[in-house]
């Protein structure tokens, strides 16, 4: 089998997250913040140390750290909390998962809010220019954006935007699960409000961990309660972070995975992570671009990628192309990959197309084998 769907979880994992997994669970099964027993201790160690490591690697170490089960959840706890304080008029990239258009779309289906898509050009340019006219004329209340594609793996100039958006007060908010460990971002910045992480994306941890940073002086209305383990007797939610927003029994094992592939990428750093990736981006590029059958989508010389490549299959439909890989054992994503506004922008509505995704860790033999898999496709067309 060769694995190109990355951008979907990295597989494999570094060996290092599978024996800290294995090893943690065995002899540490107590429930953090439930007792003062040896047990509980030990996993709210490992919690704490985690958090720290997230700051480390993101630059942010005033930011508060929350865990949740899923980056879509993550999201939809801050779009939610942010429009139930008020915000009306939202702008998003072209290039949105799901995870944000549909919480969005329901609120915006009441009549409770407006989306507005930021500008970007046809080459593929997030035009700063354009922005600030779009803010200028309807001013924001609330900004997100992906800070890479899902669907191309272009990444945003968030930095840029973000600065634009805090000079009229908006809300700022950065989804970078395909690319928190991977690109590197100071959170920190006093214009990033919030920052949505997937843990088993490009930080290399297990599903079933994921979260987001916020400044702790935020005004996020909480949108899910439930146990915390502190302050029971009170029928609201804590004021205390994390408390706040972690309710219920956290994945500890999976915060465990999440401590072990981040310190990996501490080891490895973050650096030679993305150059590692660039390099198997441009190798497969370089291979698709051999076959007359494939057409490339996206890809523009110049623009900042992570390792994620969308193409076109001549003659058959992107969504009923994936049997002829899996077929072939290549594991690649076909169709919308959950992200129709992007595929809409690019023009390959509604089929969407074929990705293939790498990451530091796809080798020789992956290559090897989508090449035998498209030769063999290639005499059959």
């Amino acid at each position: 089998m060769a694995y190109f769907d990355n951008a979907a979880t990295t597989y494999p994992k570094p060996n290092e997250v599978y024996n800290f997994m294995d090893n943690f669970y065995r002899n540490n099964g107590g429930s953090a913040g439930r007792g003062d027993y040896a047990l509980a201790n030990n996993a709210k160690g490992i919690i704490e140390e985690t958090r720290k490591l997230i700051q480390d690697l993101l630059h942010c170490p005033v930011k508060q750290v929350i865990f949740t089960p899923t980056a879509t959840i993550a999201l939809n706890m801050i779009i939610q909390g942010v429009i139930a304080r008020g915000a009306k008029r939202i702008y998003i990239s072209p290039f949105e998962h799901n995870a944000v258009t549909r919480v969005l779309h329901h609120f915006e289906s009441l009549g409770q809010i407006t989306v507005n898509e930021l500008a970007v050009s046809n080459t593929l340019e997030y035009d700063l220019a354009r922005i600030g006219y779009q803010f200028d004329s309807v001013q924001p209340d609330f900004v997100i954006v992906s800070h890479a594609s899902n669907v191309i793996g272009l990444v945003a100039p968030v930095e840029d935007i973000f600065a634009l958006a805090k000079e009229y007060g908006a809300v700022t908010l950065i989804d970078m699960a395909q690319t928190a460990g991977l690109v590197d971002l100071n959170v920190g910045l006093e214009t990033v409000d919030y920052a949505v992480f997937a843990g088993h994306k490009t930080l290399f941890g297990p599903t079933g961990i994921s979260g987001f940073l916020m400044n702790p002086t935020a005004d996020l209305l909480p949108i899910l309660f439930g146990g915390t383990g502190y302050d029971s007797a009170n029928q609201n939610m804590p004021d205390s972070l994390p408390e706040k927003y972690e309710m219920g029994t956290l994945n500890i094992a999976g915060i465990a995975g999440l401590n072990a592939a981040l310190k990996w990428i501490k080891k490895q750093t973050v650096e030679r992570i993305y150059q590692e990736e660039e390099d198997r981006r441009q190798r497969l590029l370089q291979l698709l671009y051999d076959y007359d059958f494939l057409t490339v989508v996206g890809n523009v010389e110049g623009r900042q990628y992570v390792g994620i490549v969308s193409c076109l299959f001549d003659g058959i439909s992107s969504d009923s192309a994936g049997s002829i890989f899996a077929e072939r054992g290549i594991s690649v994503r076909t169709g919308l990959q959950c992200a129709p506004k992007a595929h809409r922008f690019l023009g390959t509505y509604p089929a969407g197309t074929i990705r293939l995704s790498v990451n530091a860790l796809t080798n020789e033999k992956d290559f090897e084998e989508l090449k035998d898999a498209l030769d063999d496709i290639e005499t059959k067309l």
